[in-house]
């Protein structure tokens, strides 16, 4: 009975169909409905002073929530432990629903308040690992239905290094934004670098180095990264 009013409260809340393994014990389910009742009641005292925010929403313990005017969520969402969000920018912060950001992730979107950065759009459906890293001064966005394992690295910017006669960090930077379109799979580990765009149902594998543009679904690993095949071909 419990996990009947768990599946359809999941998938009213998922806009979808899900089911929980019917192997989990009842008393293991007493305890993950207490959390989330937790998480919610948090996210529901956090959600003040947004720009906008859904209508139920998960925050784990010791989140940090910076620039709360820039930062509009989604229904759904679910912000993992010692999550940093700063959302300092042009375009702020910007969260579909149904999104999950893992323990200890960092959202940071700008480094140097002499040029504030772009922003961060990651859209619905979408989730990433513990210890994740959005450096979006340069803007990065991310599509629907991306899922990404821990440690995966986004670095939206470029340090300008031409001159040998000041010192790189005087000398500026560039920035051009990362993009990676809809129902990508990106393994735990891998980077990317300023300037790249990953088309739609690519799957980039562990500790890969992203830096040059990946066509839509591409099978793609490396350091740096090379494609191997296209999904289509499979």
């Amino acid at each position: 009975m419990v996990n009947v009013l768990l599946n359809n409260a999941i998938s009213k809340l998922k806009n979808g169909t899900y089911k929980l393994d019917e192997s989990i014990k009842p008393m293991d389910l007493v305890g993950i409905v207490f959390r989330r009742m937790i998480c919610m009641i948090r996210g529901a005292i956090r959600k003040q002073g947004m720009k906008k925010c859904g209508k139920m929403l998960f925050v784990g313990k010791a989140v940090t929530l910076r620039n709360k005017n820039s930062l509009i969520l989604g229904s759904g969402v679910t912000l993992g432990d010692y999550v940093e969000l700063e959302a300092l920018s042009r375009n702020g912060i910007v969260i579909g629903n149904d999104v999950k950001l893992g323990n200890y992730t960092i959202v940071r979107c700008t480094g140097n308040l002499k040029q504030i950065g772009k922003g961060v759009c990651i859209g619905d459906h979408s989730g990433f690992g513990d210890f994740c890293f959005f450096g979006a001064s340069g803007g990065i966005r991310i599509g629907n239905n991306v899922i990404a394992g821990q440690n995966v690295r986004f670095h939206s910017s470029n340090h300008n290094f031409d001159r040998v006669d000041i010192p790189i960090k005087d000398q500026g930077v560039t920035s051009k934004g990362i993009e990676v379109d809809d129902d990508c799979w990106i393994g735990s580990g891998a980077v990317f670098l300023d300037g790249v765009k990953v088309g739609r149902g690519c799957v980039i594998g562990a500790n890969s180095l992203v830096n040059k543009n990946i066509p839509p679904y591409s099978v793609a690993v490396g350091n740096p990264v090379r494609v191997l095949k296209s999904r289509k071909s499979i």
